[in-house]
Protein backbone atom coordinates (compact mmCIF):
# COMPACT_ATOMS: atom_id res chain seq x y z
CA UNK A 1 0.00 0.00 0.00
CA UNK A 2 1.38 3.65 -1.19
CA UNK A 3 1.66 6.20 1.61
CA UNK A 4 -1.68 8.58 0.19
CA UNK A 5 -2.52 11.86 1.74
CA UNK A 6 -5.43 10.35 3.07
CA UNK A 7 -2.95 8.18 4.94
CA UNK A 8 -1.00 10.39 5.99
CA UNK A 9 -3.55 12.84 7.33
CA UNK A 10 -7.17 10.79 8.24
CA UNK A 11 -5.92 7.92 10.57
CA UNK A 12 -3.76 10.97 12.04
CA UNK A 13 -6.32 13.32 12.79
CA UNK A 14 -8.76 10.36 14.04
CA UNK A 15 -5.85 9.16 16.65
CA UNK A 16 -5.40 12.96 18.34
CA UNK A 17 -9.23 13.84 18.00
CA UNK A 18 -10.04 10.72 20.08
CA UNK A 19 -7.47 11.27 22.00
CA UNK A 20 -8.63 14.80 22.61
CA UNK A 21 -12.06 13.21 23.63
CA UNK A 22 -10.55 11.27 26.35
CA UNK A 23 -8.91 14.31 27.57
CA UNK A 24 -12.22 16.31 27.61
CA UNK A 25 -13.68 13.35 29.84
CA UNK A 26 -10.61 13.51 31.82
CA UNK A 27 -11.16 17.14 32.41
CA UNK A 28 -14.73 16.76 33.21
CA UNK A 29 -14.44 14.54 35.73
CA UNK A 30 -11.57 16.35 37.14
CA UNK A 31 -13.59 19.32 37.74
CA UNK A 32 -16.35 17.49 38.69
CA UNK A 33 -14.05 15.83 41.58
CA UNK A 34 -12.95 19.01 42.32
CA UNK A 35 -16.18 21.16 42.47
CA UNK A 36 -14.40 23.60 39.85
CA UNK A 37 -16.98 25.11 37.47
CA UNK A 38 -16.15 24.55 33.72
CA UNK A 39 -15.71 27.64 32.90
CA UNK A 40 -12.39 27.76 35.16
CA UNK A 41 -10.64 25.04 32.84
CA UNK A 42 -12.23 26.55 29.72
CA UNK A 43 -10.54 29.86 30.65
CA UNK A 44 -7.42 28.51 31.29
CA UNK A 45 -4.15 29.25 29.63
CA UNK A 46 -0.09 28.83 30.03
CA UNK A 47 0.31 32.29 28.46
CA UNK A 48 -1.79 35.36 28.51
CA UNK A 49 -1.61 35.74 25.07
CA UNK A 50 -2.57 32.74 24.57
CA UNK A 51 -6.14 31.25 23.22
CA UNK A 52 -7.59 29.93 26.25
CA UNK A 53 -8.28 25.92 26.43
CA UNK A 54 -11.88 26.27 24.95
CA UNK A 55 -10.15 27.76 21.77
CA UNK A 56 -7.19 25.53 21.31
CA UNK A 57 -10.01 22.80 21.36
CA UNK A 58 -12.59 24.02 18.70
CA UNK A 59 -9.50 24.97 16.69
CA UNK A 60 -8.33 21.71 16.79
CA UNK A 61 -11.46 20.37 15.36
CA UNK A 62 -11.83 23.51 13.01
CA UNK A 63 -7.97 22.66 11.41
CA UNK A 64 -9.62 19.25 10.95
CA UNK A 65 -12.86 20.04 9.52
CA UNK A 66 -11.96 22.69 7.29
CA UNK A 67 -8.54 21.40 6.35
CA UNK A 68 -10.00 18.02 5.09
CA UNK A 69 -13.04 19.42 3.65
CA UNK A 70 -10.53 21.85 1.36
CA UNK A 71 -8.68 18.49 0.53
CA UNK A 72 -11.54 16.66 -0.58
CA UNK A 73 -13.07 19.84 -2.22
CA UNK A 74 -16.24 19.97 0.23
CA UNK A 75 -18.02 22.27 1.80
CA UNK A 76 -17.76 21.66 5.63
CA UNK A 77 -20.06 22.22 8.24
CA UNK A 78 -20.11 25.28 10.11
CA UNK A 79 -19.47 25.62 14.38
CA UNK A 80 -20.99 27.61 16.54
CA UNK A 81 -18.02 28.48 18.82
CA UNK A 82 -20.44 28.71 22.03
CA UNK A 83 -19.27 25.88 24.19
CA UNK A 84 -19.62 26.86 27.80
CA UNK A 85 -18.91 23.79 29.31
CA UNK A 86 -16.80 20.46 28.74
CA UNK A 87 -19.44 18.37 27.55
CA UNK A 88 -20.48 20.79 24.58
CA UNK A 89 -16.46 20.64 23.74
CA UNK A 90 -16.72 17.01 23.57
CA UNK A 91 -19.59 16.91 21.58
CA UNK A 92 -18.04 19.29 19.05
CA UNK A 93 -14.51 16.70 18.88
CA UNK A 94 -16.81 14.02 18.28
CA UNK A 95 -19.00 15.82 15.63
CA UNK A 96 -15.99 16.74 13.90
CA UNK A 97 -14.88 12.53 14.26
CA UNK A 98 -18.35 11.72 12.82
CA UNK A 99 -17.15 14.41 10.05
CA UNK A 100 -14.09 12.40 9.24
CA UNK A 101 -15.88 9.20 8.35
CA UNK A 102 -17.81 10.73 6.01
CA UNK A 103 -15.22 12.12 3.97
CA UNK A 104 -13.44 10.33 0.89
CA UNK A 105 -10.62 9.16 0.73
CA UNK A 106 -10.14 9.11 -2.74
CA UNK A 107 -10.85 13.37 -3.26
CA UNK A 108 -8.45 13.64 -0.72
CA UNK A 109 -5.48 11.26 -2.39
CA UNK A 110 -6.54 13.54 -5.65
CA UNK A 111 -5.76 17.16 -4.25
CA UNK A 112 -1.89 16.72 -3.78
CA UNK A 113 -1.13 18.92 -6.62
CA UNK A 114 -4.20 20.94 -6.62
CA UNK A 115 -4.56 24.84 -5.43
CA UNK A 116 -5.52 24.58 -1.92
CA UNK A 117 -6.64 28.41 -0.64
CA UNK A 118 -7.30 28.96 3.06
CA UNK A 119 -7.20 31.96 5.58
CA UNK A 120 -4.34 32.66 7.35
CA UNK A 121 -5.98 34.74 10.18
CA UNK A 122 -9.73 37.14 10.04
CA UNK A 123 -8.66 39.15 6.72
CA UNK A 124 -5.62 37.39 4.59
CA UNK A 125 -6.00 34.71 2.43
CA UNK A 126 -2.65 31.62 1.33
CA UNK A 127 -2.31 29.14 -1.51
CA UNK A 128 -0.51 25.89 -1.23
CA UNK A 129 -0.63 22.97 -3.16
CA UNK A 130 -2.23 20.12 -0.77
CA UNK A 131 0.38 18.06 -0.24
CA UNK A 132 2.18 21.14 1.24
CA UNK A 133 -0.84 22.32 2.55
CA UNK A 134 -1.45 19.55 4.50
CA UNK A 135 2.37 18.59 5.49
CA UNK A 136 3.17 22.15 6.41
CA UNK A 137 -0.13 23.59 7.15
CA UNK A 138 -2.57 21.06 8.50
CA UNK A 139 -0.64 18.61 10.27
CA UNK A 140 1.79 20.88 12.37
CA UNK A 141 -1.26 23.80 13.58
CA UNK A 142 -3.31 20.53 14.00
CA UNK A 143 -1.10 19.37 16.63
CA UNK A 144 -0.12 22.91 18.08
CA UNK A 145 -3.70 23.14 19.53
CA UNK A 146 -3.34 19.35 20.53
CA UNK A 147 -0.23 20.05 22.65
CA UNK A 148 -1.58 23.30 23.94
CA UNK A 149 -4.76 21.32 24.72
CA UNK A 150 -3.08 18.96 26.73
CA UNK A 151 -0.63 21.28 28.23
CA UNK A 152 -3.40 23.48 29.76
CA UNK A 153 -4.85 20.67 31.29
CA UNK A 154 -1.82 19.13 32.80
CA UNK A 155 -0.87 22.81 34.11
CA UNK A 156 -3.99 22.84 35.82
CA UNK A 157 -3.66 19.76 37.96
CA UNK A 158 -5.89 16.72 35.60
CA UNK A 159 -3.23 13.72 36.23
CA UNK A 160 -2.76 12.75 32.59
CA UNK A 161 0.30 12.16 30.74
CA UNK A 162 2.26 10.85 27.18
CA UNK A 163 -0.24 8.21 26.97
CA UNK A 164 -3.42 10.08 27.25
CA UNK A 165 -1.84 12.38 24.48
CA UNK A 166 -0.49 9.53 22.15
CA UNK A 167 -3.98 8.05 22.84
CA UNK A 168 -4.85 4.28 21.11
CA UNK A 169 -1.58 4.24 19.10
CA UNK A 170 -1.14 0.71 17.72
CA UNK A 171 2.03 -0.88 19.19
CA UNK A 172 3.75 -3.84 18.38
CA UNK A 173 5.88 -4.90 21.46
CA UNK A 174 9.23 -6.60 20.93
CA UNK A 175 10.37 -9.60 23.28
Amino acid sequence: MSYSMSRASLPAFKLGLTALSSLLDKAAAFCAARKIDDAVILQARLAPDMFAFVRQVQTTADITKNGVSRLAGVEPPRYADDETTVAQLKDRVDATLRYLETISAAKIDASEAREIVFPIGPDAKASMKGDDYLAQFMLPNFYFHLAAAYAILRHNGVEIGKRDFLGAISLTPLA
